[in-house]
């Protein structure tokens, strides 16, 4: 099928538009930081909120499942009494990856061509790479400040987030062609209810976390955490009951009650904590954490939401991507330029690939396992790596700012979102 997909026509580069970008969130930032201080404490004041040293939330505890977990005097979401909530149940008990083994896809998805999306938020393109000859095959233009390609929950579409753009491009994983644009606010980020029934936009500048319909994204409701300033990336709880988010400024974690479309916990890190990517360990027991600024992932109980330890990879930690058998936590290093290999099982890190004059970002594991796709964000170009050697195999020019690449199609019954948190 790869055959029938035409080549891209290779214009003149688009102009980046990084340092307009970066100074427009400079002055942002700015702008907003004594005014979040002051949002933050009233928001906590108003919601009984008390933070504790080691991590954790104090205050009265909900009834029934979320029990464990403090309230945060927010409301129920619309749909909180509407029924039962039900996630498929995992394929082994002891492994939340069982479904992602290598080869192992979907009937869906069976027919798709293998492909690797990119999406270059500088250039607001997105470029597709055949994997088995490392050519672009297509470049198409998209919204602004395209950050992710998201597999749906049906594994049928591919989602643009273009955050800027405030819209959602659509993609046909079986031909790799674009489709009309999706007007949504903000969506830096996206992913789906464990129970297939809502899309969860992440709209970072906005504060909130917007539920809506996975196919026609109309809107059902939207969660406001003004506590979490630069929400972007998460992870669900075994169960799929809770959704473990990052606040990449403003050193914080939060976690969202998902059935019932609620904020239930904010989690607090050490100063300066720059939070990232989020993956939970095969036994669901561990939370793990990019973080940019301390160079490292941090470990959190997956019941509890205590911090419980940290290990040390690289400068600007950043991505977090399981290996196809489950054993083996590939970590980012963007500003090292380096991949930490974290051993889930000793939960250290047993090696570390060095790619020259890189700035490995964001991406995921090909189907078989054997290949490491991750954007070069500064580098404009993409990088293969063989994960048997941790060879860097091939490095491919593509668009300026690539960040949220995609393999697809990949192992998994359903998608959880980002870049491919399969189940």
């Amino acid at each position: 099928m790869l055959g029938r997909l035409r080549a891209p026509r290779r214009s003149a580069p688009i102009k980046p538009m990084s340092a307009q970008r970066r100074q427009r969130r400079t002055l942002m930032i700015g702008r907003l930081r004594l005014a979040t201080v002051l949002l933050l404490a009233l928001a906590a004041l108003a919601a009984g909120i008390v933070v504790g040293s080691g991590g954790g939330s104090r205050s009265q505890p909900l009834s029934g499942p979320a029990a464990n977990l403090p309230a945060t005097g927010q409301p129920a979401g619309p749909d909180a009494a509407a029924g039962a909530y039900h996630v498929p149940a995992p394929l082994n008990a002891h492994n939340v990856y069982a479904a992602d083994a290598a080869g192992d896809l979907s009937p869906v998805v069976r027919g798709f061509p293998s492909i690797v999306y990119v999406p270059n938020s500088e250039s607001d393109t997105v470029d597709e790479i055949d994997p088995t000859t490392y050519r672009i095959i297509r470049q198409f233009p998209v919204g602004g400040l395209p950050q992710h390609v998201v597999p749906s929950y049906d594994l049928k579409t591919l989602w643009v987030t273009n955050d800027e753009g405030n819209s959602l491009t659509p993609i046909n994983p079986r031909t790799g062609i674009p489709g009309r644009p999706v007007p949504v606010e903000d969506p830096y980020n996206m992913y789906f209810t464990p129970d297939g029934r809502y899309a969860i936009v992440i709209a970072e500048q906005l504060r909130r976390i917007d539920f809506r319909d996975p196919h026609t994204m109309r809107l059902h409701h939207s969660l406001s955490v003004p506590q979490c300033y630069g929400v972007n990336h998460a992870d669900f709880t075994a169960d799929g009951r809770y959704m473990f988010v990052s606040c990449e400024f403003g050193s914080k974690m939060i976690v969202v009650d998902v059935p019932h479309e609620r904020l239930v916990r904010v989690v607090q890190l050490p100063p300066e904590s720059s939070p990232q990517d989020v993956k939970l360990s095969p036994d669901g027991t561990i939370f793990y954490v990019a973080d940019l600024t301390y160079g490292g992932v941090w470990e959190f109980n997956a019941s509890t939401y205590q911090r419980i330890g940290f290990i040390r990879t690289g400068a600007g930690a950043h991505g977090l991507y399981p290996s196809r058998n489950a054993a083996e936590l590939y970590v980012s290093d963007r500003a090292a330029g380096t991949i930490s290999v974290l051993n889930f099982a000793t939960r250290r890190v047993v090696t570390t690939w060095t790619i020259p004059n890189g700035s490995p970002d964001m991406g995921g594991v090909s189907a078989s396992g054997h290949v490491l796709w991750l954007s070069g964000r500064y580098n404009a170009e993409v990088y293969a790596i063989n994960t048997s050697t941790g060879k860097l195999i091939k490095r491919i020019p593509v668009g300026y700012g690539p960040h949220g690449l995609c393999v697809y199609p990949q192992p998994g019954r359903y998608s959880l979102g980002h870049t491919g948190i399969m189940r």
